[in-house]
Order: C-alpha cells, then structure tokens, then sequence
C-alpha cells in the first residue's frame, strides 16, 4: 500500500486546525505559517478570513485512525 499524503485538518489546532493541516502536509512549522497567514490576513484587508472558512469547510477532519496508520508505516520504514 502506498503512503499517500492526505490534505486534512490537524488536530493541532487553534481554531479549526487549518494552518495547521497545511503546515503538516507540505512538511512546514505551523507556527511560522500562522504568523505568515496572519499577516497576509491584514494586509489583503482580511479577505484571508474568507479563504480560511472555505477551507475549514472544504478540508475533512483528520480520523483518529489516520493518526495510527501514520505510526504504524513510521515503524516499518
């Protein structure tokens, strides 16, 4: 089975766990791509909170289930 990487919210989470999500996924600090969405938040005169909630809609939550698939092809590799 191959370990496909899946776009899914982070149990990580200040509000719904999508910075966070994203962060995991490409492989970045959440805390530093937070700050960097902040940001480009208040510049873009808040239209990042817009885009926030169209993905808090869009990405599905992460199942406690992928957490332990994760572990377990960790182990084997």
């Amino acid at each position: 089975m191959e370990n496909e990487k899946k776009l899914t919210c982070s149990s990580n989470r200040m509000i719904a766990g999508v910075c966070a999500g994203i962060a995991e996924y490409f492989g970045w600090d959440a805390t530093l791509l937070r700050i960097v969405y902040i940001l480009a938040t208040f510049f873009t005169a808040f239209a990042g909170v817009i885009i926030y909630i169209i993905l808090w809609i869009v990405m599905p939550g992460r199942k406690p289930s992928d957490e332990y698939e994760d572990r377990m092809n960790q182990r084997l590799h």
